[in-house]
């Protein structure tokens, strides 16, 4: 799997701005033949020139990195290795190419590949009970995040706005919010049972009733999720009308999504929060302790500094159940995470169901040699009633290894022989040598040998 190169990023960029190859090369003070070469990657950017380039072109540094590029090669990977599509093979050289030089079509044909998995599988007897064939919203939702990299400048400068008036240092914050609502609002909070619900808001009455089952954490997030529904509710509806959802139920779920994001971010301000990361050398635990908020919480809004003047360390973020359900993805780090399957059974996502409460931590290579420091906890939430099972989740990070030297999880840690291949799922991975596949590659052919049994399961020739 090769990283995407910049060199067709920086054309894109420049074709999207109408810039001719003489314009753009005049205004970086380099020949049009260098700028070529660079657009080709032929020639190499330096520190300086990539500064230039960045500004001139009216970008941040994430757009020139192939982040974003790299995830749609992972996804589109995944579309053109689906045996039922009965597509010719397509090089991996065509698919960097038009991630790179044609993201819009590469997202089209990622939506028609949604839109025919749905058909098909409707097809197959699989469809609601009142017999429509719709995508589902969450997939609509987690895209319109995930190409915002989960960071929303208009809701970070609400929350800054509101927590600048509500002045309080953050093992205050949750009785300063609770006052607000009261003072300004007439709101009345009430915890006790709910029969079920975490948050119920009756607006006739001005109550807020939360559930006594909640943790302090989470009582402090709905008080905040409930002060940005009723003071700040303009700019997440200006947003979700941008987003032009396709449903009510993607509407609803996004804007349900963008008070959670402001909520987040009024009781972890940005620059004190990422000022503390650093401090802190990202130390989770302790960061949810300084501001009173879940191990969850705190995590994701670590994946969601973002701001290009004042970006924090580029993080993927993941929750997902013991079934593997993924309910929650972002990636700023630029993780292939597998859209259309099951993960690595190898990562360390997987083995910190055996240890909840514990900080598991994993130096996780990828086949294309791209390494990641992750980290991975098991949370089991309270339940609501004797005999309900409960709710566990896995809740991972990770980050470019170049990172890692301000990761406290690094320590102690010999970076160089920690790491685990892991691969991106087991019918996209090429290791021929791994105990833990679960089924071979798409695109390889089974070499199967009754009078030898290997290490792994399947054996495969590897395509020529």
């Amino acid at each position: 799997m090769a990283r995407p190169l910049i060199g067709r990023t920086v054309r894109r960029l420049r074709v999207g701005k109408n810039l001719t190859q003489q314009t753009l090369a005049a205004r970086l003070g380099i020949s049009a033949s260098y700028l070529n070469l660079i657009e080709h990657d032929q020639r190499g950017v330096t520190a300086s020139l990539l500064i230039k380039l960045a500004d001139t072109l009216g970008v941040d540094f994430s757009a020139l990195s192939g982040t974003a590029e790299r995830q749609l090669e992972a996804q589109l990977r995944e579309v053109f290795a689906d045996p039922l599509l009965a597509a010719e093979t397509v090089p991996d050289a065509d698919i960097a190419h038009l991630a790179a030089a044609s993201p819009a079509a590469a997202r089209a044909v990622l939506a028609l590949y949604r839109a025919w998995r749905v058909a098909h599988e409707d097809s197959a007897g699989i469809e609601l009970p009142s017999g429509r064939r719709i995508l589902l919203p969450t997939e609509e939702v987690r895209d319109y995040f995930n190409e915002h990299q989960n960071h929303f400048p208009a809701l970070e400068a609400a929350a800054e706005a509101l927590s600048a008036e509500l002045a309080a240092v953050p093992a205050e914050a949750n009785h300063a919010i609770a006052d607000r609502l009261r003072r300004r609002h007439g709101l009345v909070v009430t915890v006790g049972p709910l029969d079920g619900a975490l948050r119920r808001y009756e607006p006739a009455t001005h109550r807020l009733l939360l559930s006594e089952m909640l943790p302090r954490q989470s009582r402090g997030f709905h008080l905040a999720f409930q002060l940005a529904l009723l003071e700040r509710h303009e700019v997440v509806d200006q947003a979700v009308t941008a987003a032009t959802p396709s449903t009510p139920e993607a509407a609803a779920l996004i804007r349900i999504g963008l008070l959670n994001y402001l909520a987040a971010a009024l009781l972890m301000p940005y620059a004190p929060f990422a000022a503390a990361a650093r401090g802190l050398r990202h130390d989770v635990e302790a960061l949810a302790a300084r501001y009173t908020v879940s191990f969850e919480q705190a995590c994701q809004r670590l994946s969601s500094l973002q701001r290009p003047v004042a970006r924090g360390v580029p993080f993927f973020f993941l929750r997902v159940d013991p079934a593997g359900n993924v309910s929650k993805r972002f990636s700023a780090a630029g993780f292939p995470f597998a859209r259309f399957g099951g993960s690595c059974p190898r990562w360390i996502v997987h083995g910190a169901l055996a240890t909840p409460g514990e900080v598991r931590v994993q130096v996780a290579q990828l086949p294309d040699g791209a390494t990641f420091l992750c980290f991975a906890r098991a949370i089991i939430a309270p339940t609501l009633r004797w005999g309900e099972p409960p709710p566990v989740h896995v809740i991972a990070m990770g980050c470019d290894i170049g990172h890692s030297g301000e990761m406290v999880y690094a320590d102690g840690l010999d970076l160089g022989r920690a790491v685990v291949g892991i691969g991106l799922s087991c019918r996209l991975c090429p290791r021929p040598d791994c105990r833990s596949r679960a089924f071979p590659p798409l695109e390889h052919r089974l070499a199967l040998d009754p009078l030898t049994a290997g290490a792994s399961p399947y054996r495969f020739e590897v395509p020529t």
